[in-house]
């Protein structure tokens, strides 16, 4: 067993590779083989949001405050809110990240499949972002 006391692991910022906006990062876990599961808690600043981007075996997001968006190709982004769960599919190509207005703070849940828990893509362009 190891505990990991609040404040022992910093949080970061998100890299522009992979985020547009202000984005914070707070490691929640990442185990280590034969475990496979990774949680962050991601804050978004209105307006920022991941890149278009894929799991191999899935996420789950869980909304712990703010109002926030998840998109999928061709579609117009859903609004997600505090408490909401949401669940995207293994190979699921999405985005996910704050309103124009509103802050948001996720727990994102994925497990890693040989040691790779994202396939990440090309920048959310405004055009998909405000549909």
């Amino acid at each position: 067993m190891k505990i990991f006391k609040v404040g022992s692991r910093p949080q970061k910022r998100a890299s522009s590779d992979y985020f547009y906006g202000s984005v914070l990062q707070d490691p929640i876990i990442e185990t280590p083989e034969p475990a496979r599961v990774r949680a962050i808690k991601v804050s978004f600043e209105p307006k920022a949001r991941t890149a278009w981007h894929s799991h191999p075996l899935g996420q789950t997001l869980f909304v712990v405050s703010g109002v926030g968006l998840v998109g999928l190709r061709n579609e117009s982004p859903k609004v997600i809110n505090v408490g909401d769960t949401v669940w995207i599919p293994p190979g699921e190509e999405h985005w996910h990240g704050a309103t124009k207005n509103s802050p948001m703070e996720h727990i994102a849940i994925q497990e890693a499949l040989d040691g790779k828990v994202a396939n990440w893509l090309e920048q959310v362009l405004d055009d998909d972002y405000y549909l």
